[in-house]
Order: structure tokens, then C-alpha cells, then sequence
């Protein structure tokens, strides 16, 4: 009889247990790389040029439209959390993800609907001027929020369980499988590229020039085939069985350690075995000779004030914990702030579809006799990403791996710096070419602001091309630094810190146009930032200084950190 060798901790898509050879590996991952091409096609297909869409159609004033879209993409990013606790602690990865994307499935076809009957949108605009339109209200707008939020809900769940399932995959015991997984990482940022250029570009097309309910319906499509390729590998997954609530045995680690004191006087070499828990609930998933060794490692010297969450006994049995808990959470401590630092340089990205697609609105966009639409700009960084993503896979790995003589090449953290150098050049090149384009607009005499300045909007390329070399660095890093530091039983939970990162950028920069404004404006002067940059009386290019100096000193916060982090594989410094 044949020897079946099973994947502890996990179990296939019928609950039976995972076996190897049969389940995880490249081509289970595969399907998951299909299913994000897909999956951000339909987000970005709509997110892209939403603006539009409630200005236009909806009649939203301009500010209250980009503030509307700006809570419909952090709510995204920020519930992909809720989707990774769900995915750690009730359900599986693969159970997540295929609820989230009904539940966008869903909003979607709302959207659809209701952009193709002229019944559920608000009035036309009227010709006269003193009749101004109205903006859309009543059971019109709460189909139009209640689908928009269905498919925020969905695309978080979406983020907080797909990177995740796709990297459990892998053998992690193995240095083959270490680096099969570093690889889809890597892909799955030239997937995510991929699935934005067709957004970007036909879907934002459609949108334009065809009708918005083609735009919805390519997105309602997209999201379902991907429920259908999602499905179609469901026979090669292997699904990791959940442990409980990550976010439970935070709080007894740190409700145990404050009951019991923080006291410098904690023991550093006390050895407790995590058997002195009696209740505790933490399964390992390696159970081999490695994985015992773990479990019944030393206390050791970093936040040693939690040491005392397992040393005396505790004040009541639901407090007990064991050391294997208490350094899970030091990890996850140690680890945030890395996710803080990551803040600014997508406050930097948030500016690629904001004050970067203004910036081109004034220039010249046409390209031999095509004119190319403000809102396809992004474009630019979705293809470097996507040229960037096999050369660093291919090329620059493999030449670090041989300099370096180690498995990584270049470390999660290092790779993380390199993007956080790159958002700050992107924003002293993106102030650059707004003083040349100030200066050409000074030279033509402030034209009508109606008209283009007679120069390129090819020069905004450079800083989308540094902003998308950063976003690749810094997003496949945090994801691959994420999953691989985490706690297995806190993955998808930690996992989903990079998306969470991404939507705290964008409300950080919401918070700063407000703030730069209001003291800029103040006394009746001109205000730093407008939305017509063509007459010429705003100072965008002091706005990018600002964020320039900001990710300087943020980059230096980082260094503080990141030379401190010693990695939980290996001990070793960043």
C-alpha cells in the first residue's frame, strides 16, 4: 500500500486532511494568480474612475465625489483586516474568499442595475444656469451606497484571504518551497498589474465612450469568472484548518502580562514548556522535531514585561497562557512598526490618482492622434510593475542569492527600504516637473484653464515610474514579511496589515490637503492646492516638497526599526 504522507494542520475543500503531493504547491497556486488577475480587474475597473461616475451621473459636487471615493477605497482596504481575522480564526481562506466575492458580486450587480435604468438615477441636468442639478438622494442613493458598500465589504474579504491562501500552498519547511512562494509573491503583484491594466484601459474606455453600465457589467462578469476559476482548483488546495481568534490570545497575553506587573526583574532564561498551559488552545501546525523545539523554547529578552504573563500563577485560569503565545505576540508587536512606517509611502501612492491625474489634465495627452483619457495615467506604474516583477524574479533574486550566499538574496525589510527610497526620489522628481510645467504655463500666459499647456504629459511618466518601482518593492515585501513572520495561527490577519497600510495612506492624505489648505489659505491668501492647475495660482510643487521631506524622516524612523528586527526563522538582523 502506498505511503500517504498528509499536511499537518490543514484539509482539503470536503474538511478531509490534506495530503502531499495531491494538495498545495505551484499548481494549486496557479489558480489563485488566475483568480487576482480577475479579482482586481473588477475593483480597479470602477475605483479608477468613480470620480467621474458621480459627478457625471450621479451629480456629486467634485470634492464631496473624491472624498466619497476616497472612503469607498480605504473601507476596502481597511475591512480586508476583518477578512483575514475571519480567515485566522472561524473559517478557512478558501471559505473567505468565495463569501467575499458573492457579497462583491452582489454590489456589483446592484451597480449595474441601477446605471442602466435612467429610473433609478437622478434627473438630468437641466440646460438653464440657474437651475443646477441635482444631486442623486433617497432610495437612489441608497442603492447607489448600499452597492458600492456591498462590494467594499466583498473586495476586503477578498484582500484579507486570497495572498494568503495562495502563499499556504508551499512548503515552508523546505528552501524550495521558501522560494516557490517568494515567487508567487512576486507574480501575484505582476497578476494584481495585470488585472489593472485592462481596467485602466478598455474597462475605463467603455466607461467613456460606451456607457457605464458596460463599465459595471465587465466588473459583475469579471468578479463571477473569478468565483468559477477560484472553484475549478479547489480539488489541488490545501486549506489551513483555523486555531481561534488571533486577536483572543493577544488580549490574555496582554491582559496576563499587566495583571501580573511589568517588571524589569522578569527571568530571561526561564524555560516553560507550553504544556503548563492547561488550557491552552494554540495547535501547531509543524509538528516535527522542529516545531516541538519551538514549543518548548526559552522566554526571550524583547518586551520583557510580557514575560510575566507566564511566570507565577495567573490570577485566574483564563488567563493562563503559555510561552509559545507569549512570543507569537512579541512577533506581532515587533512587527508594527514596520506597518506604520509603510503609512507615508502609500500617502505618496495616494497621489497617482489624485493631484498627478490634475497635473496631466493641464498638459497635452495625445500621443500621435489618440488622446489618452486622465483617468488611464496609472497606466504607466501598472506596466513598470509589470516588466519590474519577472526581472526582479529572474534576475536580480538570483544575483543577490549568489552575493549574499543566503536563501533570501535581499531581505523583506531591505526590499521594503528600497521602496521607501523610491516613493521619496518620485516625490522630489513629481515636484520637479510640476516647476517645469509652471513655467510653461507662466511662458503661455495663463491660458484658459479649459485648454492644455503646450507640453507633454509624458514628463508625469517619471514619477509613476519611481512610484510604481516603489509600490512593487514595498507591496510583494510586506505581503511575503507578513505571512513569513507572522505566527502561522495570525497569517491572514497580519497579512492583511498591507492593505490596511495602503488605506491609512490615503486617509492620511485626505487629513493633509485638508490641513496644508486650511493653513496655506488662511488670511485670505491662495491656498497651496486647487483642482484647475492651469491658471497658475497654486503651489502643488511645495505640496510634493512637503511629502518629499515627510517620507525623508519617515525613511529614518524605518532604519531605527528595521535594524533592530531580528527575523523569527532565523535570529538573524535585517
Amino acid at each position: 500500500m502506498q505511503d500517504v504522507t498528509k499536511w499537518e494542520g490543514y484539509a482539503d475543500w470536503r474538511n478531509r486532511a490534506a495530503v502531499k503531493g495531491r494538495h498545495g504547491g505551484m499548481l494549486a497556486a496557479s489558480f489563485v494568480l488566475a483568480v487576482e488577475i480577475l479579482e482586481n480587474l473588477a475593483f480597479l475597473a470602477n475605483a479608477s474612475n468613480l470620480v467621474k461616475y458621480l459627478t457625471d451621473f450621479m451629480h456629486f459636487p467634485v470634492s464631496r465625489a473624491a472624498s466619497e471615493v476616497t472612503a469607498f477605497m480605504g473601507t476596502a482596504f481597511l475591512l480586508a483586516l476583518l477578512g483575514g481575522f475571519l480567515s485566522d480564526a472561524f473559517f478557512s481562506t478558501y471559505i473567505i474568499f468565495l463569501i467575499s466575492a458573492f457579497i462583491e458580486f452582489l454590489g456589483l450587480i446592484l451597480l449595474t442595475v441601477q446605471a442602466c435604468r435612467p429610473s433609478l438615477m437622478p434627473p438630468p441636468c437641466k440646460s438653464s444656469p440657474t437651475s443646477p442639478c441635482e444631486a442623486v438622494d433617497g432610495s437612489k442613493a441608497a442603492i447607489l451606497f448600499v452597492g458600492l458598500y456591498l462590494a467594499a465589504l466583498g473586495i476586503g474579504g477578498i484582500k484579507g484571504s486570497l495572498p494568503s491562501h495562495g502563499a499556504e500552498q508551499f512548503d515552508e519547511s523546505s528552501p524550495k518551497g521558501r522560494k516557490q512562494r517568494s515567487t508567487f509573491f512576486n507574480y501575484f503583484v505582476f497578476c494584481l498589474s495585470s488585472g489593472a491594466l485592462v481596467a485602466v484601459t478598455f474597462v475605463v474606455w467603455l466607461e467613456d465612450n460606451v456607457g457605464w453600465e458596460w463599465g459595471f457589467g465587465v466588473s459583475t462578469i469579471s468578479i463571477f469568472l473569478s468565483i468559477l476559476v477560484f472553484l475549478s482548483g479547489s480539488s489541488f488546495y490545501k486549506n489551513k484548518i483555523p486555531r481561534g481568534s488571533p486577536l483572543t490570545t493577544i488580549l490574555k497575553v496582554l491582559l496576563a502580562a499587566s495583571i501580573m506587573g511589568c517588571s524589569s526583574k522578569s527571568s530571561s532564561n526561564a524555560v516553560v514548556s507550553s504544556s503548563v498551559s492547561s488550557s491552552s488552545h494554540v495547535v501547531r501546525e509543524d509538528q516535527t522535531e522542529e516545531g516541538e523545539k519551538r514549543n518548548s523554547q526559552p522566554l526571550t529578552n524583547s518586551l520583557r514585561c510580557l514575560n510575566r504573563a507566564v511566570e507565577g500563577k495567573p490570577v485566574h485560569r483564563l488567563l493562563e497562557c503559555s510561552v509559545q503565545q507569549v512570543e507569537d505576540v512579541k512577533i506581532v508587536l515587533k512587527m508594527l512598526p514596520i506597518f506604520g512606517c509603510t503609512i507615508m509611502l502609500n500617502c505618496c501612492l495616494a497621489q497617482l490618482s489624485t493631484f498627478s491625474i490634475h497635473q496631466a489634465a493641464s498638459m497635452n495627452r495625445k500621443i500621435g492622434n489618440l488622446e489618452v483619457p486622465a483617468a488611464s495615467l496609472p497606466i504607466f506604474p501598472v506596466v513598470f510593475m509589470m516588466i519590474l516583477a519577472p526581472m526582479y524574479d529572474h534576475l536580480i533574486i538570483p544575483f543577490a542569492r549568489r552575493v549574499t550566499k543566503t536563501e533570501m538574496g535581499i531581505s523583506h525589510l531591505q526590499r521594503i527600504g528600497v521602496g521607501l527610497v523610491l516613493s521619496i526620489v518620485s516625490m522630489a522628481v513629481a515636484a520637479l516637473v510640476e516647476l517645469k510645467r509652471e513655467r510653461v504655463a507662466t511662458e503661455a500666459g495663463f491660458p484658459d484653464p479649459k485648454q492644455t499647456l503646450p507640453i507633454t504629459f509624458l514628463w508625469i511618466s517619471l514619477q509613476y515610474l519611481f512610484l510604481g518601482s516603489a509600490d512593487l518593492f514595498t507591496l510583494a515585501g510586506l505581503l511575503e514579511f507578513f505571512f513569513t513572520e507572522a505566527p502561522p495561527s495570525m497569517r491572514s490577519l497580519a497579512t492583511s496589515l498591507s492593505w490596511a497600510s495602503l488605506a491609512m495612506g490615503y486617509y492620511l492624505s485626505s487629513a493633509m490637503v485638508v490641513i496644508v489648505n486650511s493653513v496655506t489659505g488662511s488670511g485670505g491668501r491662495t491656498p497651496w492646492l486647487g483642482e484647475n492647475l492651469s491658471i497658475n495660482r497654486y503651489r502643488l510643487d511645495l505640496f510634493y516638497w512637503l511629502i518629499c521631506v515627510l517620507s525623508v524622516v519617515n525613511f529614518l524612523h524605518y532604519l531605527f526599526w528595521a535594524m533592530r528586527y531580528k527575523y523569527r526563522s532565523t535570529g538573524a538582523r535585517s
